[in-house]
């Protein structure tokens, strides 16, 4: 099976221009490819998984990737998949995030003996000439057919900004600055992002000529690779400092059923004859078989095998019914915290991060989703005592954190 096979089989390949030579690239380990990262926050997140995953993969495959860190892009921003402008950053804000993907990115990709690399758009986005821009690049682009690209045709009725507009040429120089720099001859990206790259691809052939070797591929479910990684405390970090390797553990064994295989598809290493003959037993208990390796596979590539260890013993022991473990997600109470012995109970659930307010809280006790030593509070009022300087707190089905008194 060649790679250009598996990518199909499992899924990760949806649009692409100039199929046989991709395959011929990629297939033989002649690909240097990119993926553009925007460092909108210091940490990257569940929604970058898929792209991590296949810049590793395509890696190990003897292709060569580059890590765009979109320096000079965050400071514009994608208007694609957005309803409204999204926040300036400042400069050092983004130079902060910027180091932070680099650091992360590293657990993914081998960036040793030139095998890799990682460049940031900033440094040449932010030195060039307005006009040599409007001259050199814009010249090459139809605004009546910018128009029809759904990236700009949905923020129409809201209002586009004449900043965000540019983002497509921005990033369509990017291409071209790989492919004259680095001799990057291919692109990755989400099948929100397909207009962007096909004006990379057309800007190079039109500068050099119909013989320039630039081409794109889209992953299929970049899209909603977007909508992976949002809980009702927000993102699923790579971060453990944001998102333990506990939460990112259960993140993915809480997956539906009926994302779980083609989770596992695209996402992990596991061979795809594996994968396949799984899927074609998937019922009852097989699930739960498929959710805990799903979950093991993914914080093992992440925080490492010792990290995915610890939950993975965390959570067969919450499964089993005990609802203890001494890897279950903790928050520490100081003396002050408590009054006579006790805690108000939405004080408790704010203070774990398990509600985001009271208001959340009192909702969550009402509707009989809280139980704290295995036994269900119905009262916003309760008050929480720490007799053995512990409790168990289970939130639903499946979710459990520690408050331990110090």
């Amino acid at each position: 099976m060649t790679l250009f096979e598996e990518l199909q089989r499992r899924g990760l390949l949806a649009q692409l221009t100039d199929e046989e030579e991709i395959k011929e690239l990629i297939n033989n380990g002649k690909a240097t490819f990119y993926i553009g990262f925007d460092p909108t926050a210091d940490s990257l997140h569940v929604g970058h998984f898929m792209a991590l995953c296949l810049m590793k993969r395509l890696q190990m495959a003897g292709n060569k990737p580059i890590a765009l860190i979109g320096g000079g892009t965050a400071m514009i921003g994608d208007p694609s998949g957005k309803t409204d402008m999204r926040k300036m950053m400042t400069k050092e804000t983004i130079s902060h995030n910027v180091e932070c993907f680099k650091k992360q990115m590293s657990r993914f990709i081998d960036f040793s003996d030139g095998k890799a690399l990682v460049v940031n758009n900033a440094d040449w986005l932010l030195d060039l000439n307005y006009v040599d821009v409007l001259r050199e690049v814009g010249a090459h682009f139809s605004v009546n057919k910018m128009l029809t690209f759904e990236c700009y045709k949905q923020r129409m009725e809201r209002g586009l900004t004449f900043l965000e507009f540019n983002y497509m040429i921005m990033q369509s120089y990017d291409f071209y600055k790989l492919y004259n720099d680095y001799g990057c001859n291919m692109q990755f990206g989400g099948d929100d992002q397909w207009a962007n790259m096909l004006g990379g691809t057309e800007l190079i052939r039109k500068k050099l000529g119909k013989d320039a070797y630039a081409m794109t591929i889209t992953l299929l479910l970049n899209s909603e690779g977007k909508k992976m990684g949002k809980t009702e405390k927000g993102a699923v970090w790579l971060d453990p400092e944001k998102t333990s390797p506990y939460e990112f553990y259960q993140y993915w064994r809480n997956v539906s059923d009926a994302d779980v295989i083609k989770c596992l598809k695209m996402l992990t290493f596991v061979p795809i004859e594996e994968i396949e003959e799984m899927e074609k037993n998937m019922e009852g208990a097989e699930y739960n078989k498929a959710k805990e390796l799903l979950a093991y596979e993914l914080t093992n590539l992440v925080h490492g095998k010792e990290e995915a260890d610890k939950a993975d013993a965390a959570a067969k022991a919450i499964f089993s019914g005990s609802g203890r473990s001494e890897n279950m997600p903790t928050t520490e109470l100081s003396a002050d915290d408590l009054t006579e012995g006790s805690i108000g109970i939405l004080t408790l659930l704010v203070k774990t991060g398990l509600a985001s307010s009271n208001g959340e809280g009192r909702r969550l006790v009402q509707q009989g989703g809280v139980s704290v030593n295995d036994e269900k509070v119905t009262d916003p009022t309760a008050k929480i005592s720490f007799n053995d300087g512990e409790v168990i707190i289970k939130k639903g089905k499946k979710v459990f954190h520690k408050a331990i008194v110090k």
